[in-house]
């Protein structure tokens, strides 16, 4: 692949990204007016036609592995493993 070709493909990439994006708020728009319409009516379910659209409070546990790393750091050690991964960045 040229270097042209390349540039061609970054600068493809940085207009899809950038579209990703507004689309991405839009939809965040779209998603926060129903939220909205479901805490006027104070309802947590609510159907439209064909959808049943629910917003609901959701409780989960959490390991805090900070507050044991530092209270228990030895064993944090001994049950902490090392991956690896590869990262793809562009930068100008």
């Amino acid at each position: 692949m040229s270097k042209m070709e390349l540039l061609t493909k970054i600068e493809l990439l940085n207009k899809y990204e950038a579209m990703m994006e507004e689309l991405k708020a839009e939809a965040d728009r779209v998603r926060n007016s129903i939220k909205a319409e479901m805490e006027a009516r104070e309802v947590e379910e609510l159907i439209a036609g064909q959808y049943i659209i629910r917003w609901t409070s959701v409780l989960s546990n959490r390991f805090d592995s900070t507050a044991f790393k530092k209270v228990m750091p030895e064993l944090y050690k001994a049950y902490t493993k090392q991956t690896a991964s590869r990262r793809f960045t562009i930068s100008v």
